[in-house]
């Protein structure tokens, strides 16, 4: 690994976590970038600005209990910082930082004016109590306040926290657009909950007919991951005439051979769907024979060895990071596309400008979704001209447009 001299002090090079899969993506985008450009790559090698942070709270039984908050700008060359806050009792700084850097990226690729950041609590959602977790989400805007009210760092929800999340903290703000993913009552889009996997779907569409040369109508598919994005993916398709075959989450999963309905999609959980379907492992859904096979969960679930052994034509992330370094190289060396998650799961981040933009409009916002098209075009002409994968094209293009401004 070429970068190690960029490396924080405050990381260890024995264990960088999942920034080292981060500082692998920019030695493998790094040659193809123009002459002028690389001297300017160890910028994003670290991020911006990086904060650790304790949210103390009284929980319902009257003892305080503390947890540990962090919160990463990786780049604002091109706006303020923009991204979500997750609540996971596994989140951790590394993850933060990671989550981060995939955000500048994103923002660049669409030409929206933001930076990338995260931040995140590590705390289990489920054993809070609504009013604990209310708390929780306040100590968390007065700690971060000073980078909230002037808009320097501007979340929404992630994995863990939602739309009442956000009004919450619009309540302790006050202003309009220190937040964004609010519910419609205080702000919001008509239509959020489902913008990232509306953009998922609109660009598995445009890549089944370019790289699989159908029509998705009729296209077998398999949804690995059943929360908002993932679950909003699969009812899309299913909508477009997609023959969604494979739906799962962290309970297990189903397989339905003649597709699961627009109905089933919509109204059932995953443990229903298998009592009445064919149940499945978590991890057996990744190796259904498709045309096309979604990540919508979690990290590195496409690694050197599954990617190897998966059975779909092409993939298309709509989970952060799905595909390791080295499992984008199977799938190339398989001859399998991937369509990277900073394009693929860009639906939710532009709906978010058309909200800051205001008043919504949302015949603009499925426009700016749908135009995720041209740069998918352009991402696959130049992985075509210079045989490179799509991943390693979109990086290249997102990383020229971030070093540039």
């Amino acid at each position: 690994m070429s970068n190690v001299s960029h490396i924080p002090s405050y990381l260890s090079a024995e264990h960088l976590g999942p920034w080292e899969t981060f500082l692998v993506q920019i030695d493998r985008v790094e040659p193809h970038l123009a002459a002028e450009l690389r001297p300017l790559v160890p910028i994003l090698t670290r991020p911006m600005r990086a904060l650790i942070v304790n949210v103390p709270i009284r929980l319902d039984n009257g003892e305080m209990a503390h947890f540990e908050g962090y919160r990463v700008q990786h780049n604002l060359s091109r706006g303020p910082g923009k991204g979500g806050i997750r609540m996971t009792a596994t989140v951790d700084m590394e993850h933060t930082r990671r989550l981060a850097e995939l955000m500048t990226y994103k923002c660049a690729l669409v030409k929206i004016p933001f930076g990338g950041a995260k931040s995140a609590v590590q705390v289990d959602p489920e054993a809070l109590t609504p009013d604990s977790r209310t708390s929780l989400i306040k100590e968390y805007a007065h700690c971060y306040q000073h980078y909230l009210v002037p808009g320097l760092y501007i979340p929404a929800p992630d994995m863990g926290t939602g739309p009442g999340d956000m009004a919450t903290i619009y309540g302790c703000t006050h202003v309009m657009e220190s937040v964004t993913g609010k519910p419609e009552r205080v702000g919001g889009l008509a239509g959020r909950l489902e913008a990232t996997g509306y953009g998922v779907a609109a660009i598995a569409r445009m890549a089944a007919a370019d790289v699989l040369k159908q029509d998705i109508a009729g296209c077998k598919v398999a949804v690995q991951g059943f929360g908002n994005v993932g679950q909003w993916t699969a009812i899309v398709l299913a909508r477009a005439g997609a023959r969604v075959v494979a739906v799962g989450d962290i309970n297990g999963a189903a397989l339905c051979e003649e597709g699961f309905s627009i109905e089933d999609l919509e109204r059932s959980t995953v443990p229903e769907l298998a009592a009445a379907h064919t149940a499945l492992s978590v991890s057996d859904i990744l190796f259904v024979p498709v045309d096309i096979l979604i990540p919508a969960a979690v990290e590195g679930v496409l690694n050197e060895d599954t990617a190897g052994r998966i059975e779909a034509r092409l993939v298309v992330e709509a989970a952060n990071a799905p595909v390791t370094p080295e499992g984008d190289s199977a799938l190339a060396a398989r001859g399998i596309t991937a369509i990277p998650d900073i394009l693929a799961n860009a639906g939710g981040v532009i709906n978010i400008g058309v909200e800051l933009d205001g008043p919504y409009d949302p015949d603009v916002a499925r426009e700016r979704v749908l135009g995720i098209g041209t740069t998918l075009a352009a991402v696959f002409a130049d992985a075509d001209a210079r045989g490179i994968t799509t991943f390693q094209a979109a990086m290249e293009r997102a990383r020229a447009l971030i070093t540039a401004a």
